[in-house]
């Protein structure tokens, strides 16, 4: 027998974005306020990743996740774990599953906050056997840090990027050797170039322009095969192999409830304020743009408290909006919805290609809004992000914005 409840907001995902939300919501009074996580443990992907620089104190992974469950928890939200949102019955009427039962949980706003998650060997579409020793990052992190696993002794990781040199930084502790870090882009990915000659100053191959194209080996990898841009190809011996980085949205959720999706991120199109197309319906986090970091996506989850409690005071909502698409090389913008009552505080982007002089230029039907030129080259897998002081120019009336780098 299902049972039934309800409760003034429901935020589905216990990571910091959810956690954050969470405690402005029950900080500033707003009734009852439930999260629930599939995840025994609340606190996100934090909670497996042991290197420091989390939040302004630098805490380590698993010290922020700490705090961020304590600040939720301690300002009155109600935190629920081993909990899957499995349907939606109604537009704020979610149906749930957990060792406790069946529930059906109505509430007067839902806010989204599922994160992302890393796309697997499988879906990146990497030929080859099936076998032993082939991990994403948050895979490696968990079994490494949460389970205490023996990992392999010689790894190569797919990426060039600030997750993949997560992934470095695990391998190492776990006693792992790194045969060789492999990127499809023509040079890494670090904001600094000492960033990353620190992390391999023992002598770690950087392969660049160059792809995974088969993983070799039965019962346990042996190696993998490699293609170089200019037709090359070699095999590089191993006995484990970590994807990194290429993070989609975990919007499954989303997608139930029938929310328009942004072509670009591939997550629930939101406006300024984290509202969906879904009267009552928010988003924030990663299910937005993967992937950010805690600290970025923690704010996020403040600034959307705020616009969730304005809701639920007036009970406003856009019946208009426009949307902001880019054009390559950029690959998306977050926010990607304008409103008229909701200015954006900024927006976040991201490039599929190295630009060294990026000049960004927003135009709408043809009008320019904004030109700019942006003071650091724009990486691949590195966000950037400019300012919503152009979007009182926006006409509410008029076509797409278009986002370009000129």
């Amino acid at each position: 027998m299902r049972r039934e409840r309800i409760v003034d907001v429901l935020v589905v995902g216990a990571g910091p974005a959810g956690l954050a939300t969470a405690a402005g919501l029950a900080a500033s009074g707003v009734g009852e306020v439930e999260v629930v996580d599939r995840e025994r443990q609340a606190g996100g992907v934090p909670r497996h990743c042991l290197h420091g620089g989390f939040g302004r104190l630098g805490m380590t992974g698993p010290q922020y996740a700490e705090r961020c469950v304590a600040a939720a928890v301690g300002h009155g939200a109600v935190l629920r774990t081993g909990v899957s949102v499995t349907a939606w019955a109604a537009p704020l009427t979610v149906d749930t599953t957990s060792p406790r039962g069946l529930e059906r949980i109505t509430a007067r706003a839902v806010v989204l906050a599922t994160g992302a998650r890393e796309r697997p060997r499988a879906a990146r579409l990497v030929p080859g056997t099936r076998p032993a020793g082939v991990f994403t990052t948050g895979e490696l992190q968990q079994a490494v840090h949460l389970h205490g696993q023996r990992i392999g002794s010689r790894a190569v990781v797919v990426g060039a990027e600030p997750v993949s040199f997560a992934a470095l930084d695990t391998l190492r502790r776990a006693g792992v050797t790194v045969a060789a870090l492999v990127t499809e882009h023509p040079r890494h990915q670090a904001a600094r170039a000492r960033a990353l000659d620190a992390r391999l100053r023992h002598g770690v191959p950087l392969l660049t322009d160059a792809t995974v194209t088969e993983l070799l080996g039965r019962g346990r990898l042996s190696g993998v095969a490699l293609r170089h841009r200019d037709g090359r190809t070699a095999q590089v011996a191993c006995d484990t192999v970590v994807f990194t980085g290429d993070f989609v949205p975990d919007h499954e959720l989303a997608r139930r409830g029938g929310l328009s999706m942004d072509p670009g991120t591939r997550g629930p199109a939101v406006d300024g304020a984290f509202r969906t197309d879904a009267r009552g319906v928010f988003a924030v986090g990663n299910v937005l743009h993967a992937a950010e970091p805690a600290r970025a996506v923690a704010h996020e989850g403040s600034v959307a408290a705020a616009a969730v409690r304005r809701y639920l005071h007036d009970g406003d909502w856009p019946s208009t909006t426009v949307p902001l698409r880019v054009a390559a090389p950029l690959a998306w913008v977050a926010p990607n919805r304008l409103t008229e009552d909701e200015p954006s505080e900024g927006f976040v982007l991201r490039t599929a290609a190295f630009v060294a002089r990026p000049a960004l230029v927003i135009t709408q039907d043809g009008r320019t809004l904004h030109r700019a030129a942006l003071r650091r080259p724009a990486l691949p897998n590195r966000p950037f992000r400019i300012s919503g002081s152009w979007t009182a120019r926006v006409d509410a009336r008029g076509g797409a914005v278009r986002v370009a780098l000129g």
